[in-house]
């Protein structure tokens, strides 16, 4: 199959698709969960139109911990059917789904007790290892207290007696559902974002599709379907309340704060998971930097921008100092991020006591809700979302696919990184940067290496963001669906939170690169750019706020790109 292209082109086609045409099933909400949908409903032969109201998953699918994993903690509680089933996922997606996105990665799981602890965890870790996947990550491995400082030099002698070494799996959770997305497409899906479900069309009693309003064009689209698909995470509630649905799952969000530092604040040579008295921290390798996080607090403020404030991050910062020899301060702190997990509300005030487990339901005729679930377990919440949206449809639909189709990108990525050293030499390249791109593009790779062959300059790196490629912008317009100035730093690169700018240095040359893509004159330059500063301003003063309603007026001080817009 050949890697569809989400260029202006391709979505002015699919804004037509959605006017002219009726589809089996029509998906809103472009996270993780919605991307997986479309994807495993266009695999089993329907007809399939994905809708996104801003990015792909520009809410809670690109604010997470970037793991793939089972979830020590879920195994602690005895939910074994959790981890089993996200651990079976976890194999599937590092050796067959998305290998070139998704690692292996190691932890450190330091003990503080002797005998009974490492008996006890040694148990749970060796329960993890066997119980779903097997074989995907290496084993755990027991260290005593010396062998585990040579690991870990950066933790306090004082602050363990030994430590067991066990591994999970990573992946850039932004990437990963713009390639869900784009494989979707490539399987026939009509696949659009920017494009805001307002309203739901009914029938008597039954949903028969949704009112869209395509905020690029300012103008409503009616997109008729057989069954539709609510998968909004967060936003379950308000859009059940759009379709007057009353039973559905309830949803409760619960905040999650997550820093980054850069790699030689910390010396470690693993990933380490601490224990907290209310859940776990991770300390994360992500290249130059560690990920460190996170909070679990509920949120009942702006769902949009969830706001991070200077509480969320003395938590993190006091946590992760009591076992490191040398304190992070909030000087070492490049960049802040907040996401919102969609628990399953199950009357509990402490959203850490909430369920990861995921709920569908059929509120009414033809509509289907799917809530809850974590990142690692999309592909099996898209399946039973599917699964319940078939046995409404006029005609017998095959059981899914999805766990035996590579994603865009995947097949041939082995190959490829078997041949780096000769990508490069032809290239002109260096092999770390083509190491770089085979992690983020897979087999795509040739895409991005023939744009840098028909303009030289492409092969440079991002001035303020060298991490990145000039081809790597250009793409994220042309080829990835980017539409927008911060949909480029913040999901198709990670530059908003990788440099300690957030991006700001690079927004104006990346918006001088995307612009001739996708049509933008020099106002429209200007525009997207001071947009994406003040947005960065505004997310600084609410870090610097004492707690979450001042941190969330402080973010709302600069409205969303199409607030703005129409306020203008």
């Amino acid at each position: 199959m050949k890697p569809a292209s989400l260029g202006p082109a391709d979505r002015a086609r699919a804004v037509r698709e959605l006017a002219d045409q009726e589809f089996d099933v029509l998906v809103v909400g472009g996270g993780v969960v919605g991307a997986g949908a479309a994807l495993d409903a266009v695999s089993r032969g329907l007809s399939v139109a994905l809708v996104e109201a801003a990015d792909w998953a520009a809410g809670t699918s690109s604010r997470s911990s970037k793991l793939i994993h089972g979830g020590l903690r879920y195994l602690e509680q005895r939910d074994f059917h959790l981890v089993r089933e996200a651990l079976r996922e976890r194999a599937l997606l590092l050796t067959r789904i998305a290998p070139h996105l998704v690692h292996p990665v190691p932890f450190l799981y330091p003990l503080k007790h002797r005998m009974w602890e490492r008996f006890y965890v040694g148990a749970g870790i060796g329960l993890y290892d066997t119980m779903g996947g097997a074989g995907a990550v290496p084993r755990h491995r027991h260290l005593s207290h010396r062998h585990a400082l040579r690991v870990a030099p950066a933790l306090r002698g004082d602050a363990f007696v030994g430590a067991i070494q066990y591994f999970d799996a990573q992946v850039d959770d932004a990437r990963f559902t713009m390639t869900l997305a784009r494989t979707a497409a490539g399987y026939g899906a009509t696949v659009v974002t920017r494009a805001k479900a307002v309203g739901f069309l009914r029938e008597a009693d039954r949903v028969v599709g949704a009112r869209v309003h395509d905020l690029e064009n300012d103008q409503e689209i009616q997109v008729r379907a057989r069954h539709v698909i609510n998968a909004t995470g967060v936003w379950t509630d308000e859009a059940g309340r759009l379709a007057n649905a009353r039973g559905g799952p309830a949803v409760k969000a619960s905040k999650g704060v997550h820093f980054l530092v850069p790699r030689d604040r910390i010396r470690l040579d693993t990933g380490l998971i601490l224990r907290t008295e209310k859940s776990v921290l991770f300390v994360i390798p992500w290249g130059r930097h560690w990920i460190i996080g996170t909070t679990d607090t509920a949120w009942d403020l702006d769902k949009d921008e969830p706001a991070a404030s200077q509480a969320d991050v003395d938590y993190l910062l006091d946590h992760v100092n009591a076992v490191l020899r040398t304190p992070l301060s909030p000087d070492d702190i490049e960049a802040v991020y907040a996401g919102l997990r969609p628990l399953l509300s199950g009357g509990a005030d402490d959203t850490a006591k909430l369920s990861r487990e995921h709920s569908v339901a059929q509120p009414v005729p033809g509509l289907t809700v799917i809530a809850g679930g974590k990142f690692t377990t999309y592909r099996v919440m898209a399946e039973d979302a599917v699964d319940a949206a078939a046995e409404d449809l006029p005609t017998t639909v095959p059981s899914s696919v999805t766990g035996r189709v590579p994603l865009t990108g995947a097949v041939g990525y082995e190959v490829l990184w078997n041949e780096r050293h000769r990508l490069a030499r032809r290239s002109g390249l260096h092999v770390a940067r083509i190491e770089h791109l085979l992690n983020r593009y897979g087999s795509c790779v040739h895409e991005i290496l023939e744009l840098i062959e028909r303009e030289p300059s492409l092969g440079e790196p991002i001035t303020a963001a060298r991490d990145y490629l000039k081809a790597e912008a250009v793409y994220a317009a042309s080829h990835e669906g980017a539409l927008h100035l911060e949909d480029v730093l913040r999901r198709r690169t990670r530059a908003a939170i990788e440099e300690w700018d957030q991006g700001t240095a690079a927004a104006p040359e990346i918006a001088g690169l995307i612009a001739p893509v996708l049509g933008w004159d020099d106002e429209t330059v200007k525009r997207e750019t001071d947009h994406y500063l003040r947005q960065v301003e505004a997310e600084r003063r609410a870090r610097r706020e004492a707690d979450d309603a001042a941190a969330a007026a402080a973010r709302r001080e600069v409205p969303g790109l199409f607030t703005e817009r129409a306020a203008s």
